[in-house]
């Protein structure tokens, strides 16, 4: 580890006499589980019978129903939607029993808000990569590394913290060049991730949406022009990766000394407000309410996300949208 608190690379010993078993083979799970297995260790898949399961089995694993999984397992890497774990889990921990197992979350979500309260004998860690599955598996085929949240929720064995970085050097986020681990508890990683989500793209995509809207009707700017300016072109995109690559404010000199001056300026006029909206969402994601309210809805029946997708379907630039990607044969 150096002195900024990250970590580069860890020891597969904790693994290496371990059944793991994979809980899902969609986006995330195809990816760990193949990087696990190139990385010597012995792994499993579980999973419902559908589509991912035949999957798995022409790649060559093992797979199982999920109870059955688990109780061949050591090490269980629960990587299913958020939603879908908590009712998965009470068949995990019914088929492990009295064991003491080592159970692995890609998200903090469930258990920092308490949808799922493993037992106290249980290792409770979080591998959460900053990366999706497709773009794990192309980093892993170039042998490179990516970024990786890790935390202990519980210490049951003294040895969570070890299976938890090996877990990293495992899926090969560490271990490699371009790779980091950072120690964050489950509640962290579940409040940046969601706040994200809450504030970061909630306000580029109304940012967008006005920015169409103010163009096309108060200025008669041809929606194509607006599209492409805003990111249909690509250059966004471009941005986006000069930032991972330069980091935000550096790569602004690849700009025009014009742009840089218009960038700086409003986002220091604007800090103000958005810090206003980001402190307000913060606290709804810590406290709860932002859990409780996604539960609520999921038992309702998801109205208000389908009446949300509506919303936005019939926005004026969805369909100009539609209409420009079909001449530009992207759909």
């Amino acid at each position: 580890m150096s002195g900024s608190g990250l970590v580069f690379s860890a020891d597969l010993a904790p693994l290496r006499d371990k059944v793991i078993a994979v809980i899902g083979y969609g986006n995330q799970g195809e990816a760990q589980a193949k990087a696990l297995r190139d990385s010597g260790l012995n792994v499993i898949v579980g999973n419902a019978r559908d589509e991912y399961r035949s999957k798995a089995e022409r790649d060559g694993f093992k797979v199982y129903d999920i109870p059955e999984a688990a109780a061949r397992a050591d090490v269980i890497m629960l990587l299913l939607p958020d939603e879908v774990q908590p009712g998965v889990f009470k068949d995990i921990e019914s088929a492990v029993g009295s064991r003491g197992v080592v159970l692995d979350f890609a998200s903090g979500y469930n258990v920092a808000f308490g949808l799922i309260r493993p037992p106290s004998s249980w290792d409770v860690v979080m591998v959460a990569p900053r990366m999706i599955g497709a773009g794990i598996l192309e980093l892993h085929s170039r042998g490179r590394g990516y970024p990786v949240l890790v935390g202990v929720a519980n210490d049951s064995s003294g040895r969570a913290w070890d299976y938890a970085l090996a877990i990293a050097q495992g899926i090969g986020a560490i271990g490699r060049p371009g790779g980091a681990a950072v120690k964050v508890t489950f509640k962290q990683e579940a409040l940046i991730d969601l706040l994200d989500e809450h504030t970061n793209w909630p306000l580029i995509l109304a940012s967008f949406m006005a920015f169409f809207d103010v163009a096309t009707e108060e200025y008669g700017v041809p929606p194509e022009a607006v599209l492409l300016e805003m990111y249909a072109s690509g250059e966004m995109a471009e941005v986006a990766s000069q930032m991972a690559t330069m980091g935000a404010f550096e790569q602004l000199r690849l700009h025009s000394t014009t742009s840089q001056y218009g960038q700086l300026s409003r986002a220091f006029r604007f800090y103000g407000e958005v810090r206003r909206i980001v402190e307000d969402e913060a606290r709804q994601i810590w406290l709860g309410d932002f859990a409780r309210e996604w539960a609520l809805e999921q038992l309702a029946g998801r109205p208000k996300f389908q009446a949300l997708w509506e919303a936005a379907r019939s926005l004026t630039m969805a369909r100009a949208e539609e209409g420009l990607f079909r001449a530009l044969s992207r759909r």
